[in-house]
């Protein structure tokens, strides 16, 4: 009975986890470094557990998002987005995860909104301002299942980092763009030339009212 229990929370599962910044991952380090004429670099390492790589080599199939886990994933996405490419790339195998640390140039601002969020709703550039909407405030999650997202995600984190030619501010909010803190176990650095946040993943669904980034420089 638990196994066909699970069985039917599985895809609901994977949409959760997909919900998060890079649509696929379940641990995510990222960093932005944003020059004065709106290009840049981010880098990143994120964390794949076998489970989501397994979904993500179904590549193509329009009822799943494609999990970019091999370089060739990566070339393909970024085929299809002018204005940013490729500059390292590495990926191992360890006994839980595929561990990938990617590295890519944008031209200008939106071809980095481009990458973040393909679907052009979860992110957002104004002048001198990046907005990264990580839950919709009107998500609704199922107690069940929230139990099997904090089981599966534990041990894992999100983190993301901003740096600019000047002065920067972070902030979190919800949906509804009022300020709220972070978890009180999170590393904030809100202000200063290079802003901060990393907190565990199973936090990131305890904000039920949604939950934004917001970065001005």
């Amino acid at each position: 009975m638990k196994n066909n229990k699970t069985k039917k929370l599985l895809p609901a599962l994977l949409i959760l986890l997909f919900l998060l910044i890079f649509n696929s991952c379940i641990g995510l380090s990222m960093d932005i470094q944003m020059r004065k004429n709106g290009s840049g670099k981010i880098s990143m390492e994120y964390r794949v557990s076998n489970m989501a790589e397994a979904i993500g080599k179904f590549d193509g199939n329009q009822n799943w998002p494609i999990v970019p886990v091999g370089r060739a994933d990566f070339e393909r996405s970024v085929s299809r987005m002018p204005g940013i490419r490729i500059v390292s790339f590495s990926s191992n195998e360890k006994q839980k995860d595929v561990i990938t640390d990617v590295t890519l140039e944008f031209e200008n601002p939106q071809a980095l909104l481009k990458f973040l969020d393909p679907s052009g709703t979860r992110a957002r550039y104004y002048e001198n301002k990046l907005e990264i909407t990580l839950l919709e405030a009107d998500l609704k999650f199922d107690t069940d299942l929230l139990d099997l997202v904090r089981q599966v995600s534990a041990g894992y984190s999100f983190s993301i980092s901003f740096s600019a030619d000047s002065n920067s501010v972070m902030t979190i909010t919800d949906g509804t763009g009022k300020e709220i803190k972070p978890p009180a176990d999170s590393q904030f650095v809100q202000s200063g030339r290079k802003v901060s946040w990393s907190t565990r993943i199973s936090e990131i669904f305890g904000f039920s009212k949604g939950l934004a980034v917001n970065i001005n420089w």
